[in-house]
């Protein structure tokens, strides 16, 4: 049975028996402590945290997950991986134990003509948490298991809980038995390699209390609520029904790793290392695949750096296993095939994620050159200290700044004897790491526990935003922090988080900052507001600080936000949906919005491109939406079932969640895409767009900065200015200043070309006096100097050179000349054949006295450069190279 034919009859089952079926969320998990959704439940989180109340009692849904912990196990093992689909059903409130149970049973053994997977049921073991009595008497007298295929374990192998306080509760296994070639037998409870675990069902009937770990921590009580959570691997139900021995050869993963010994020649089965790579490939190239078609970029940072990572691997994989040039494309195209019948918008999206994909390679083989350079450079210095291991810092360096992932930087260490920090790179990456959480986390709660928010949202409910069409009205103080601590009142001075019932302050979301104003309670206090955020659905949270009386939680208010501020935001918001829908026009569908930031008067967005976007091109975007302003188009939103916005064509930004009604905002004709931001009324308001020019911020992710309205204007305004000025001294009409300029600009830089080319013949012409200054030590002729400050590199390094060649070749040579730029010492040390037969060799002293210079070097044994940063100490570094020279000759 295929992948696609299970994932079928999964949601088909439960769907006949009244289970809502929920599409899969993206993988961009919409949780600031996930950088992607590694669990089938993470999207049903908020219910069953009570967050939100759920929309429905029963759900079902194959939800797209990714898990990285264990990346370097990939392809080591054929039971790592890191992406795979997560069939679940979920009661809330609705059945639970029998229910559950009797649901999974029915469903595997069910025979496949009748709608089921048809397994066998004398092969299926469960197991139920140590003291959970109601689960095993269900499995054996309501279901049938006989009593010796059911175990008991603890609560490390079957007690489920997030980790944090909340739901929590007992599990029970479905395991399949795959028969003694896979081991002794005696049940999961002896062997999880034979007993292989298929289906977990979650019974959340307890609350969780504070503790560490799986099983450190206290049970506090009954839920109000049962609720029921389950996931059964695709995957791995996928190689018992298609009777493989391991995930890598079910129908998903085994053509792509086809696809890769069909581009290497390296067939499958013939030996381990060549399978480990065959498998990392096949493995991360389909985890790719469906991170870009989710909106994932390759960068260095999060969820960024996880796909960098897991794309590197597997081209670094292709090269081992012998291929030379791009396979990505290929690879893409194989991956996109096999997954489309599941996930259609891979199809749909085709060219967007061919060309991110391809962009990353393409960068990889790049920076491969690059970075292979610096670790060379790395490995040598690390050498010549007498070292053995490559230090942390260097590998965090070729990581950050190359993109080499660290299994590359190992295995490229130990080709030259080498290990790595890894510790140490570890904790650089863990520190990084955690600095952008911590960041991302303050942003939305400022350092506040996000129960505080929970309890004020179960209390009074979620906020009602009010701001489409009101910029002020009444309202309620429904909830007080203060520092970040829960509160019934805060005085003048105090930093405060408020909570209204209602609010026309726009909370930061969607690309769209903040509204900014101020909240005045009828007692007289008033709270100037600086922020808004939603730490938790549905909870607008007001920061600022209390700038005269008293706030007290149940007070009466009225808000009111800075219109001036929210109008230039709108403006910016509404010319960012028409620059998103020109650039489409302009390049097609791979722009598509990879982020955006609305502030008062400006904006950027950045959208996919693997090149840079030429000049005319841009010219051309911004006359077109110029254009657009002076048609004076209708702006109007309105609330739609998502999959009607789809049938409209309405673009939806990738990462952002959306739920079954969604909000879209429509410009004329011209644009439509999902949005829960405020605009402009009619394009005519905007006024004026500038765009400032386009950069690169990551692979294959262009940025784009522009300026709306008054704030382009004025910038137009001075550019007219300066314009005024140059044809003043240039003497020329503003059609001639290009060509003036230019003509200015080449007589520049013919004058610095005859310059430079004094310079050079000045220091050349010290060439004979040095040779002339030779020492003689025991037979080889060392030249040593200081040349004048200011002698730039190349100059320096052809001077030594020039002395070099001066020297008979059969006399051994040694040149090493210093100089100050800068004010930084430099040095170039070079010396001939004959020096090198007698062990002398230019890395070797220059790094000798880049040292002494409190600086580093290298370079190939004929002609090396160094530097440092103390100039004062040139003459020891003379010194200490003629000491080399003695010893060494």
């Amino acid at each position: 049975m295929e992948s696609a034919e299970i994932r079928r009859r999964w949601l088909s089952f439960f769907e006949e028996r009244g289970h809502t079926v929920v599409p899969s969320a993206s993988l961009i998990a919409d949780d600031p402590t996930l950088l992607l959704v590694p669990a089938g439940m993470v999207p049903f989180k908020p219910y069953f945290l009570g967050e939100v109340k759920p929309p429905f009692t029963r759900a079902s849904s194959v939800q797209k997950c990714v898990r990285t912990p264990d990346i370097e196990e990939v392809g080591k093992t054929t039971r790592h991986g890191t992406f795979f689909q997560m069939c679940g059903n979920f009661s809330f409130g609705d059945y639970f134990k029998e229910g559950a149970i009797k649901l999974a049973w029915e469903l595997l053994t069910t025979p496949v003509e009748h709608g089921g997977y048809g397994l066998d049921p004398e092969k299926l073991w469960i197991t139920v948490y140590l003291d959970d009595d109601e689960a095993e008497r269900i499995w054996r007298d309501v279901v049938g298991v006989p009593a010796e295929r059911i175990q008991r374990l603890g609560k490390k192998d079957n007690f489920w809980s997030m980790g944090v306080p909340g739901p929590c509760g007992p599990c029970s296994e479905i395991n399949y038995d795959r028969g003694p070639e896979f081991g002794v037998e005696g049940g999961p409870a002896v062997n999880d390699e034979r007993y292989v675990e298929i289906w977990n069902l979650v019974f959340m009937q307890y609350e969780r209390g504070q503790g560490i770990g799986k099983e450190d921590f206290e049970i506090l009580g009954d839920l109000p609520s049962k609720n029921i959570d389950t996931g059964l691997g695709l995957e791995r139900l996928a190689m018992i029904l298609q009777g493989v021995q391991n995930m890598y050869e079910t129908d998903t993963l085994k053509v792509v790793i086809d696809q890769a010994t069909e581009l290497t020649g390296v067939a499958y089965g013939k030996a381990h290392d060549s399978d480990v790579s065959l498998r990392v490939v096949a493995d991360h190239m389909r985890t790719s695949v469906m991170l870009i078609g989710d909106g994932v970029t390759p960068g260095n940072e999060g969820r960024g750096y996880v796909l960098r990572r897991i794309m590197r691997r597997a081209i670094r994989n292709m090269r081992l296993l012998g291929a030379t040039g791009p396979v990505v494309g290929e690879l893409v195209d194989t991956v996109i095939k096999t997954m489309g019948e599941q996930y259609p918008e891979l199809e749909t999206d085709r060219k967007r994620i061919e060309t991110v994909a391809l962009a990353e390679e393409a960068a990889f083989l790049k920076a491969l050159k690059g970075g292979t350079n610096i670790l060379d450079t790395a490995v040598t210095e690390t050498k010549a200290a007498g070292g053995t291991v490559l230090a942390g810092d260097k590998a965090f360096l070729l990581h950050d700044t190359w993109g080499f992932p660290i299994d590359l930087t190992l295995e490229m260490a130990a080709e030259q004897g080498l290990s790595v920090d890894e510790d140490g790179f570890r904790r650089l990456m863990k520190e990084q790491r955690e600095r952008a959480k911590a960041d991302a986390q303050a942003k939305k709660t400022g350092h506040a526990d996000v129960t505080s928010y929970r309890e004020i949202a179960d209390a009074a409910g979620a906020t009602q935003f009010t701001g489409y069409t009101n910029t002020e009205g009444e309202t309620t103080v429904v909830g007080l922090l203060v520092n970040g601590v829960p509160s019934p009142a805060a005085s003048e001075g105090d930093e405060v988080e408020v909570v209204l019932d209602r609010t026309p302050f726009y909370a930061e979301g969607g690309g769209q900052i903040a509204d900014q104003g101020r909240i005045k309670l009828h007692s007289g206090a008033v709270i100037e507001i600086r922020d808004v955020q939603q730490p938790v659905p549905g909870v607008s949270v007001h920061k600022g600080s209390v700038q005269v009386g008293e706030v007290t939680v149940g007070s009466t208010a009225y808000a009111a936000i800075d219109v001036r501020r929210r109008r230039a935001i709108a403006r910016a918001h509404s010319a960012t949906h028409l620059t998103h829908q020109a650039l489409r026009d302009a390049l097609g569908p791979t722009a598509a919005q990879a982020g955006s930031e609305n502030q008062p008067g400006r904006f950027r967005f950045d959208f996919g491109s693997p090149n840079a976007v030429p000049g005319a091109v841009l010219t051309d975007v911004e006359q077109k939406i110029n254009e657009v302003l002076a048609r004076e188009l209708e702006v109007h939103a309105e609330v739609m079932p998502i999959d009607e916005a789809k049938r409209q064509g309405a673009i939806a930004e990738f990462g952002e969640k959306y739920g079954e009604q969604v909000r879209v905002v429509t410009i004329g004709d011209f644009s439509k895409e999902l949005c829960g931001g405020t605009h402009v009324h009619n394009t005519a308001q905007l006024g004026l767009v500038k765009l400032l020019g386009e950069s690169s911020i990551g692979s294959g992710v262009r940025r784009i900065e522009a300026l709306v309205g008054v704030d382009a204007y004025n910038f137009l305004a001075k550019e007219h200015t300066v314009v005024a000025q140059l044809q003043e001294l240039v003497k020329g009409r503003p059609e001639e200043l290009p060509e003036k300029i230019s003509s200015m600009l080449g007589k520049l830089k013919d004058a610095e070309k005859e310059i430079e080319k004094f310079r050079a013949e000045k220091v050349l012409q010290a060439a004979a006096g040095l040779v002339e200054s030779a020492k003689d030590i025991r037979g080889v002729a060392l030249v040593t100097g200081q040349v004048p400050d200011g002698t730039g590199a190349d100059d320096l390094r052809r001077l030594v050179l020039d002395v070099r060649g001066r020297i008979p070749s059969d006399r051994p040579a040694v040149v090493a000349l210093f100089t100050t730029a800068n004010g930084k010492p430099l040095t170039v040390i070079a010396t001939n054949e004959a020096a090198r037969e007698r062990g002398l060799k230019a890395g070797e002293l220059v790094r000798t006295a880049a040292k002494t210079l409190g600086g580093g070097g290298g370079g190939k044994p004929d002609v090396a450069q160094g530097g440092g940063q103390n100039p004062q100490a040139v003459g020891e570094a003379i010194e200490a190279v003629e000491r080399l020279v003695v010893e060494t000759a």
